[in-house]
């Protein structure tokens, strides 16, 4: 191979970048050769040589048909002493420097690898010796530092893996985040048992869902959902439907619509003032409010935008069309406070109006000699409508106290005493600027 290129470079007149593409194909092969020697396959040596000295033999095989065809149709040039020594010189300076660049630097390369591999294998090592996991930790510590977390924090956790989801997920630690949250408006039997027709209906959703395969694979999908797993929220974590996380999830996403009471219905409708109306209400976590659907005969009334402070939970677990059986009848005196069930017509559900008890007729409002309190009929005062109004006083029997009214003035029914300061507090902080008519 070295006597052709000489010859074809003195002879002919072979352009220099020739000489310096097989000098490259020639270091080519001998990097091969030492980066596989370490294989120590002779057949695969043998091989490898052979394809080499074909694709080279093809090479310049090639290159001098091709100069051929426009160097030897002109007469030889004559034997030059210089141009040969130039050749020769040229040659072997491109040959030499490729040996060298290829046995001096790659078994250096190799070295040089093997060292730094070593080197930072020690090192993750030791590194790995110095960290502590956090599943590392005992279950009391872990316990401690996963109450410290938020919800959204808890949810995060729960994704890293099985061990940290089936912690995160028990229900003693989210259910402080949902009394502290939500224990205010979730309370009461009608909320629990709204809650437990929720449940039901997403079991049988899942379940139906899960039976819509065909063949062998709608026995098994069903059979798997029997596990009580569903996907809530796009979260990607399994978790029981009927857990308290699913419950605070659902509550925050809007997906599970609960019963409560909405203060001054309507955005604050002068026909609704001091009232409190039972709806089915949902969150807006962007808005950090709440949407109301109020009871009604027809078609249902909506409102937006509603505040936490206009929010309460039922007060009694009876249906707002159900009369409220009152036990507080014989303990009312003037002045005490109340709510009372009222309703336009007895197709409408009830709502509950604040009063406070007044003096009859026949007493003078001297707390000295008052024996209102004695008598078998008590006078029911709404101050926030004008003196003359005819919504201004109601008068109820005592001890046989019924639904009274008609389809004019509307209609009253149960009736419960306030001893809490607390709701005291919050209808007078509703009152309105000015009398009502």
């Amino acid at each position: 191979m070295i006597c052709l290129l000489l010859w074809c470079h003195v002879t002919i007149q072979t352009p220099e970048w020739y000489i310096n593409c097989v000098c490259n194909l020639i270091l080519t092969q001998i990097h091969l050769h030492s980066l596989f020697s370490p294989l120590n396959s002779p057949f695969f040596l043998s091989l490898l040589s052979l394809v080499f000295k074909m694709f080279f033999f093809l090479v310049s095989c090639f290159c001098l048909i091709i100069l051929s065809r426009f160097s030897f149709l002109k007469t030889f040039p004559s034997w030059n002493f210089e141009v040969g020594s130039y050749s020769f010189q040229c040659f072997f300076k491109h040959l030499l420097r490729t040996i060298m660049i290829s046995l001096s630097l790659c078994p250096l390369d190799r070295m040089k690898n093997s060292v730094i591999s070593s080197k930072t294998e020690t090192l993750e090592k030791n590194k790995k010796k110095d960290v502590v996991c956090l599943s590392d930790l005992p279950d009391l510590p872990l316990e401690c530092i996963l109450e410290k977390l938020s919800p959204a924090g808890l949810t995060s956790m729960s994704g890293v893996s099985r061990s940290f989801r089936a912690m995160c997920t028990q229900d003693h630690l989210w259910e402080r985040h949902l009394n502290q949250k939500w224990g205010k408006i979730l309370m009461g039997d009608s909320v629990y048992k709204e809650w437990q027709a929720y449940i039901d209906t997403k079991k049988k959703q899942t379940l139906l869902s899960s039976s819509k395969g065909k063949g062998y694979f709608r026995v098994f999908t069903t059979g798997f959902w029997w596990k009580k797993n569903v996907k809530l929220n796009n979260t990607r974590i399994c978790l029981p439907v009927d857990s308290i996380m699913a419950w605070y999830l659902s509550l925050e996403t809007g997906n599970f619509s609960f019963p409560a009471q909405v203060y001054n219905r309507e955005n604050g409708n002068v026909g609704f003032l001091l009232s409190c109306y039972d709806a089915k209400v949902s969150y807006d976590s962007n808005s950090d409010s709440f949407k109301a659907r109020y009871l009604a005969h027809g078609r249902p009334t909506t409102e937006e935008n509603i505040k936490w402070e206009r929010l309460r939970s039922p007060v009694v677990d009876s249906s707002p069309y159900d009369l409220h059986v009152s036990s507080c009848l014989t303990d009312l005196h003037p002045g005490d406070h109340f709510e009372i069930q009222w309703r336009k017509s007895k197709e409408f559900p009830y709502g509950w109006w604040y009063g406070v008890v007044g003096h009859l007729e026949s007493c003078d409002g001297n707390k000295l000699y008052c024996q209102c309190h004695r008598s078998d009929t008590v006078m029911l005062e709404f101050k926030q409508y004008g003196l003359g109004s005819r919504w201004r006083e109601v008068v109820i029997d005592r001890k046989d106290h019924r639904e009274v009214g008609n389809e004019e003035d509307g209609f009253y029914a149960g009736i419960r005493k306030l001893y809490n300061d607390h709701e005291i507090l919050v209808w007078k902080a509703l009152w309105p600027t000015k009398p009502l008519e």
